[in-house]
């Protein structure tokens, strides 16, 4: 009787998330008209929207990847700053300060670029430690400290970070524990010969194409809450432990030779992203419930940030996705 009831909840569940997350494919069809093809980048940046996380993004110049966040904003209705990360900058540029007023005779705030929906922070590895830690406040506790008084950031609030991985000069490395706040670490790809033909053929149209608000706040808000009706079974919570706990204690998995190539595993954090991006994606494709694809699918984006990698696996020329590679075929899948 109890496995019925279980069945009728999930089908009930099932209907509920597929009325709810119709405006994916308005949402997806609206930004298809700018963003040529970087299908993995605009779902990992749902993803990203829809658990309440953060994306860092690493690819070359010239990806789209300020443009599809500019675009996103444009189609959700909300409001978007770009601030250009570079290392002469304060932490006052991006929160804000107090200024002071001659006529009125008394301090007033004056609000930083972080006060929107959309905030993309380009090159974010340029600036140094303490513009890193406003930033980390602001990503972390959704509020901002200007002066002594506390101000709560937009809802919803999406930080989009991006960072070159070749050119390294100037550049300072983020610390762990604000690489830890990303939901997701994106790898941006170049874009196939047959995408880049319609790319070039778009950019030279005499009028770029008009992006309407097709999806309101609102809707945004309440999705990040009916995402968290999406049902989870135990084994799937097995399964996204298992692979968290085999990049922490690679030898319980029969898995030693990782070893001496991890530094250090996984976060909590980690687990806890793992099966909220697990869940969006699910709500992304229309479904009530997570099945080990959807864990598959995400893993690389939520993990390869969160695993460190020792100088003799850096010799080796073995990478943190290697490693989760090596985990997914050693965990036995539910």
């Amino acid at each position: 009787m109890q496995e019925n009831n279980t069945t009728i909840d999930i089908s009930a569940i099932n209907e509920k998330i597929e009325r709810e997350s119709a405006f994916i494919d308005l949402l997806t069809s609206e930004l298809s008209k700018v963003i040529v093809g970087q299908k993995p980048m605009i779902e990992r940046l749902l993803i990203g929207l829809l658990g309440q996380g953060h994306v860092l993004l690493e690819g070359m110049p010239g990806l789209a990847k300020t443009l599809v966040i500019n675009t996103l904003s444009k189609a959700v209705h909300g409001s978007f700053h770009r601030i250009q990360f570079t290392p002469d900058l304060l932490p006052a540029d991006v929160v804000g300060t107090m200024v002071y007023n001659f006529k009125e005779n008394e301090f007033s705030v004056k609000k930083g670029p972080i006060f929107a929906n959309f905030v993309l922070a380009d090159e974010i590895n340029r600036a140094p430690a303490k513009v890193q830690s406003a930033l980390l406040e602001a990503m972390q506790e959704k509020q901002v400290t200007i002066g002594e008084t506390t101000y709560k950031l937009d809802n919803p609030f999406l930080v989009l970070a991006t960072q070159n991985p070749v050119e390294q000069e100037g550049t300072y490395p983020l610390p762990e524990a604000q690489v830890d706040r990303f939901m997701l670490k994106t790898i941006v790809d170049y874009p196939k010969m047959e995408e880049e033909q319609l790319i070039i053929r778009n950019s030279l149209k005499e009028s770029a194409a008009t992006i309407n608000p097709v999806v309101s706040l609102a809707q945004i808000i309440k999705a990040q809450e009916t995402v968290k009706e999406v049902y989870m079974d135990e084994k799937i919570e097995k399964y996204i432990l298992d692979i968290v706990f085999a990049t922490r204690y690679p030898e319980k998995y029969r898995l030693e030779s990782l070893k001496p190539l991890i530094s250090f595993g996984a976060s909590p954090r980690g687990s806890i992203n793992l099966a909220l991006a697990a869940k969006c994606y699910a709500f992304i494709k229309r479904r009530g419930y997570v099945i080990p694809e959807d864990v598959r699918a995400v893993v690389h984006d939520v993990l390869r940030h969160r695993i460190g990698i020792t100088y003799e696996a850096e010799a080796e020329n073995i990478t943190s996705e290697d490693i989760i590679n090596k985990v997914l075929n050693q965990v036995q899948v539910p």
